[in-house]
């Protein structure tokens, strides 16, 4: 094997390696992910609410299956199990911890506890004294406040003074009060978020038979997610994100680096036919051909097993730095993906390289002479029929993507572009024909001689064609699809908010949210004729598609009474009017067979299971979220009471009193909110960028491998073209217009697939199949996969050209 092949089947091994380790690091750092333990690291176990919902899910021709998904937000536990738990040998205490948001005349949000709570972590006084009066506090040191000061503080209830009475040294900035007063301003009386269990040596069987039945008992690093529940919650979608992108990854090396084992092999024809012209067996042929392929990826692929721990970690450092993972979300480095990359990458190279070598090893020394010379016109029946097979595949994904709606028209957006992809290189050199007499003719136009020399290339070449289209076609319609699939959601949920805005004004925070009285108070303000208090949230529901049932962790928005003042989220049927008490109004994405007055079963954000009567049905899901709720119910089942903004109707409101009258508080127009909304929509594809980033940057470096040890292994063709007369600019002249056939062709392939993917995905997620396609990406993912490819085939040449030309052709 010449040093060329080697060098790239190499490096494209090696990077194969670091793709897949670095999806399995992500896999694993979901897995082993909990927050952090700060404000719990005194207790020694944690008993907190139930942390997930189950439920059995109808199958079509199958029992039905049970489903979890995690909750957004705290269970709330009676007070009175303490008793209990109490009871088990080795607790001294259990305290009763309660948190709630505080916000500070500054508009800095803290949270609030009960003074028992300081022992959990514990928390030392630095300065002053425990509360002991419902208007005494005692704050963290970061907070800049000394025993004496008298603050204003605002919880969910209008702001009062307190005078603080000590500080707390290193910790999470808290605000602690007597524990009365931090039970009244908690809000739910006889319920806690954790019982915090302080002792030595539980018995941690004991200690979960006294637990109550549905109560989650955590002790060591579970603690953190009793903690900050944002972590678990967040888990499950980084494992299926993990387990999506390790799909695909592991999918594209194959097409990738098989695609170069096999044209190496092809290159390598006359070889193998001279082995076999001097005795050598088949199976002789075959071990050869796996063995040199075995020597190359073994080391190969330990090194990008090696190098996928510090991509997984850079990939796992960017989401974490914008945002996408929660706070305490760790990383997590261990042996098992370089065990993982190293063994897939490997197994696919010898495997692929076995499959390469059964035809060149049974066919006829002659036939193989021949085949070196030139290349057989026809397909091989098993390479056609699989073709025919994928595409297929293909084309019953796409039928499944413009009938399903919302996520599973999603997920199955990937499955669609990675069969179309496998039948374009199963079927390529019929692609790379059909490119050569449609775009050739072009070329004869541009440049007669040398474009018809260009056209016979490319056409006479078509098996080496054909592995050249694949990972261009591949690169387009990956990153196509991928990026286009994001813009367009995020287009549509600009575009239905926008549409839907009636508020003249919108109040938001600046830290946690807003109490109850901010609402109540625009209201009153001047001017104002609708304030609409808003709260996000997460409900977990059954949705149906095509017969079978998912549950769906699903966007929810508590609204007030007047909302149908404030937006218009496209109402079909029924109406905003009657959302109160157990009411819910749902997209036409979830709503499946629910009309207006049936009965749907939902679980709240801390998964309290209701039956609520449908009131409405609307078109605007992405604008306005899947499901619409009382604010109040929702209120009541969250975390945090406080409002996530306040939508105000009223051209000449004057809502200054009411900003300054809450800390934090500010009016901002629809477009100040809307570009607001567009850095979260932005920050919500960050994920999808990294996964086009790695995976792309993958194909290109697999595609300007393969261009260039392709051209390369054509300087016997490029002497002979110089011996009977040919300049070194014609040649070149050549190259270039076999290079616009050829990479013409396979970003007309890539194109066409998300020409066919796009539009369905569109139209079943927005209802209407116009993808959103912004054409300065679209030009640069053009740019870069034309360019690199061009590059890649035209350098080589020239360093080969510069050659002196042999009188012999070896």
């Amino acid at each position: 094997m010449s040093r060329g092949l080697f060098a790239g089947i190499f490096a494209t091994l090696l990077f194969a390696a670091a793709l897949v380790g670095a999806c399995g690091v992500l896999l694993e750092s979901a897995l082993r992910a909990h927050a952090p333990v700060e404000r719990f690291g005194g207790a020694a176990a944690v008993v907190t609410g139930p942390q997930s919902v189950e439920r059995r899910m109808k199958r079509l021709g199958s029992e039905p299956e049970a489903e979890s998904r995690p909750l957004t937000e705290r269970a709330r536990i009676p007070v009175a199990a303490a008793a209990r738990l109490r009871a088990v040998p080795g607790v001294r205490d259990v305290v009763a911890d309660v948190s709630f948001p505080v916000v500070l005349p500054s508009g800095r949000a803290v949270t609030g506890h009960g003074w028992e709570s300081a022992a959990l972590r514990p928390y030392r006084l630095s300065a002053g004294r425990a509360p002991r009066a419902p208007d005494e506090v005692v704050m963290s040191k970061a907070a800049g406040a000394r025993p004496g000061d008298l603050i204003r503080i605002q919880t969910d209830r209008a702001a009062r003074p307190y005078r603080v009475v000590g500080v707390v040294g290193s910790g999470p900035d808290a605000a602690f009060f007597t524990t009365p007063a931090a039970a009244a301003l908690y809000g739910h009386p006889g319920q806690a978020d954790a019982l915090a269990l302080i002792g030595d040596d539980l018995d941690e069987k004991a200690l979960r038979e006294a637990a109550p039945g549905g109560l989650t008992v955590a002790t060591g690093a579970a603690r953190g997610d009793a903690e900050n529940p944002a972590v678990a919650a967040a888990r499950p979608d980084m494992v299926e994100i993990s387990l999506s992108l390790g799909g695909v990854a592991i999918m594209t090396a194959l097409v990738v680096a098989g695609g170069l084992i096999v044209l190496s092999v092809r290159e390598r024809m006359r070889e193998f036919a001279l082995l076999r012209t001097v005795g050598a067996t088949p199976g002789q042929v075959r071990g050869r051909l796996v063995r040199e392929t075995a020597r190359i990826g073994a080391p190969a692929a330990l090194a990008g097993g090696v190098l996928s721990l510090g991509l997984g970690a850079a990939m796992h450092g960017a989401m974490a730095r914008e945002g996408v993972l929660p706070d305490g979300f760790g990383l997590a480095l261990g042996p098992l993906p370089v065990l993982a990359a190293f063994a897939v990458t490997l197994l696919a190279a010898v495997a692929t390289a076995f499959l390469a070598s059964l035809r060149v090893s049974r066919i006829r020394p002659v036939q193989a002479l021949g085949e070196a010379a030139v290349e057989p016109a026809r397909l091989p029946r098993w390479r056609l029929i699989s073709g025919v097979v994928f595409l297929v595949l293909g084309l019953n994904a796409l039928g499944f993507s413009t009938t399903a709606t919302g996520p599973d028209a999603a997920a199955s957006v990937g499955g669609l572009v990675m069969a179309l992809i496998v039948a374009t290189a199963l079927l390529g050199p019929l692609v790379a024909r059909f490119g050569a007499r449609v775009l050739g003719r072009a070329a004869r136009t541009v440049s007669p001689i040398a474009g018809g020399m260009a056209q016979h290339s490319a056409g006479a070449a078509a098996l080496r064609a054909g592995s050249l289209i694949t990972p261009v076609a591949l690169a387009v319609a990956f990153a196509s699809v991928q990026l286009f699939a994001h813009s367009t959601v995020a287009h549509a949920t600009r575009g239905q908010a926008e549409a839907g805005n009636r508020a003249d004004r919108i109040i938001v925070p600046s830290g946690p949210g807003l109490p109850r009285g901010v609402a109540e108070a625009a209201r009153r303000a001047p001017g104002v004729t609708a304030a609409t208090p808003v709260k996000r949230t997460t409900v977990i529901m059954p949705v149906t598609a095509l017969g079978e049932q998912t549950l769906q962790s699903l966007s929810a928005r508590g609204v007030g009474a007047d909302a149908a003042a404030t937006m218009d989220p496209k109402v079909t049927s029924g109406g905003l009017a009657g959302l109160r008490g157990d009411a819910v109004a749902l997209s036409r994405d979830v709503a499946g067979g629910h009309d207006v007055g049936s009965t749907v079963s939902l679980s709240l954000g801390d998964g309290t299971a209701i039956k609520a009567r449908v009131v409405a049905v609307y078109d605007r899901g992405l604008g306005f979220g899947d499901v619409l709720l009382p604010r109040d119910l929702v209120a009541a089942h969250s975390s945090s009471p406080l409002d996530d903004h306040v939508l105000v109707r009223g051209k000449d409101a004057d809502l200054r009193a009411v900003t300054a009258a809450h800390p934090g508080a500010r009016a901002v127009s629809p477009d100040a909110f809307g570009a607001e909304l567009s850095r979260e929509i932005r920050l919500q594809g960050f994920v999808n960028q990294v996964v086009v980033a790695a995976i792309t940057g993958f194909i290109l470096i697999g595609l300007v491998t393969t261009l260039a040890l392709a051209t390369a292994a054509r300087r016997r063709e490029f002497a002979l073209l110089r011996l009977v007369g040919a300049t070194r600019g014609q040649v070149l002249r050549m190259l270039r217009l076999e290079a616009a056939i050829v990479l013409g062709t396979g970003v007309a392939a890539g194109a066409l697939i998300a020409a066919v993917t796009l539009p369905a995905f569109a139209a079943a997620v927005t209802g209407v199949p116009l993808p959103w396609v912004p054409p300065p990406t679209a030009a640069a993912i053009l740019t870069c996969v034309a360019g690199s490819g061009a590059a890649a085939i035209l350098l080589p040449a020239r360093a080969v050209l510069r050659r002196r030309t042999s009188p012999t052709i070896s």
